[in-house]
């Protein structure tokens, strides 16, 4: 009898236990984040939340951003998302409307969450489909002994800028003073290295209503025409119009080019590939004209649930503990950004002088990027890129070139 009890109790034991795993639950979560952050770093954040959550693992597949981006796209469309999915603001509209995007705040308001702590939500129709958790403002990244050889400081407006570039130039040696990526494949060059001068002088690309105002824009116009001046005199490196942002970033870690807007996120990646570069950083020049809180072009670091997972709750769950207080701070610290999370403070703020300088400018300016949201925000920039490319070459004049694109925003808006 006692024989027969022991084993009835075994065979419940492994039945409790066979019922148990069946019940872990796996997550994949796709992004271009952990290629981007020092080895081991974001595993082990992951390892924190899959301690704290038993039952529930964490499966990354990460990959560079180009590369997650179409991955993204493309599982959308065949309704085959990972659970959890890193986003670019730039994406969020197009995913949205092939109902890739499960609505955060239905799953928010399930899991009963005070969203008061998140410092940004991007919405669509009046539901969140993304939270921002890391952001990362995009300063000028300026050579130091480039500069220092010249006699130069750092810029500060845009007549400064264009005098330092001319100085930095050297054709002979295939040296330039700035490099502006406008490739038609990756136009993110329009939202980064374009309309942010409009930003930083307090200027917008939308009229009040959120539409489309390109033409017949008196700041866009003169932001423009500078940029063209900038081309013009040949300050500009070479392949501007096939040219990605990692091009220019590899052009500056090379010492061929003196400087560029470029993004925080890629502070450890300029340390590992070039070591020795003597590099700081400024805020975007203004204007001579402007005396107001310069715009600051950012981009984030997105989070969303796939529409078609299985595993909402716990796909919440995961990003939570990313969006806590204590979790954001680790994560931007790792990263080198600005919290999501309006209470979390990363400790890179007050170890590291180039992002007290960041803070510094943080906190002088604000945060602007009015692509994030837009319809088919990719291609709005690759409509502006195309016509922007024949004004740079002097094909078109300028209010040619304006309001070829404000038709081309307007058909997709409407």
């Amino acid at each position: 009898m006692k024989r027969y009890l022991l084993a009835v109790l075994m065979l419940l034991l492994l039945m409790a236990g066979g019922v148990a795993s069946a019940q872990d639950v796996t997550l994949e979560f796709q992004q271009w984040w952990e290629p981007e952050l020092p080895e081991g770093a974001f595993r082990a954040l992951l390892d924190e939340f899959e301690a704290a959550n038993p039952g529930i693992k964490v499966e990354t597949i990460s990959g560079p951003y180009l590369t997650t981006k179409d991955q993204i796209i493309a599982s959308a469309a065949t309704g085959t998302m990972a659970d959890v999915v890193g986003l670019d603001g730039a994406w969020v509209n197009v995913l949205w409307k092939q109902g890739a995007l499960a609505n955060l705040s239905a799953v928010m308001m399930e899991a009963g969450y005070d969203d008061s702590e998140l410092a940004a939500q991007i919405q669509l129709a009046g539901a969140t489909y993304m939270i921002p958790i890391a952001n990362f403002i995009y300063p000028v990244f300026v050579n130091l002994d480039m500069l220092a050889a010249a006699g130069i400081d750092p810029p500060s407006t845009r007549a400064e800028f264009a005098a330092a570039a001319a100085a930095l130039t050297d054709p002979d040696n295939n040296v330039y003073g700035w490099a502006q990526p406008l490739s038609l494949e990756q136009p993110n060059g329009v939202q980064n290295d374009t309309m942010s001068w409009l930003w930083a002088s307090g200027g917008s690309m939308l009229d009040d209503m959120g539409q489309p105002n390109l033409a017949g824009n008196e700041a866009l116009a003169e932001t423009m025409a500078y940029i063209k001046s900038l081309h013009d005199a040949g300050v500009v490196a070479p392949g501007s119009f096939s040219m990605k942002e990692n091009e220019k970033v590899e052009e500056f870690v090379n010492g061929r080019v003196a400087m560029i807007i470029n993004t925080l996120a890629h502070f450890t990646l300029i340390r590992e590939r070039n070591p020795d570069l003597n590099f700081d950083i400024s805020a975007l020049p203004a204007a001579e004209d402007y005396a107001g809180p310069r715009g600051l072009p950012y981009a984030s670091w997105g989070i969303g649930i796939g529409a078609n997972t299985e595993h909402k709750a716990e796909a919440w769950k995961l990003i939570e503990f990313l969006v806590s207080v204590d979790g954001n701070a680790k994560l931007t610290s790792m990263a080198n950004a600005f919290p999501g999370n309006v209470n979390a403070t990363p400790d890179f703020i007050t170890t590291d002088p180039l992002f007290e300088t960041a803070f510094a400018i943080f906190q002088a300016g604000y945060l602007a990027n009015e692509f994030t949201g837009l319809p088919a925000a990719e291609e709005l920039m690759r409509q502006f890129a195309e016509p922007f490319q024949f004004y740079l070459e002097g094909d078109i004049d300028l209010d040619e070139f304006l309001e070829i694109a404000q038709a081309e925003w307007e058909d997709t808006f409407a």
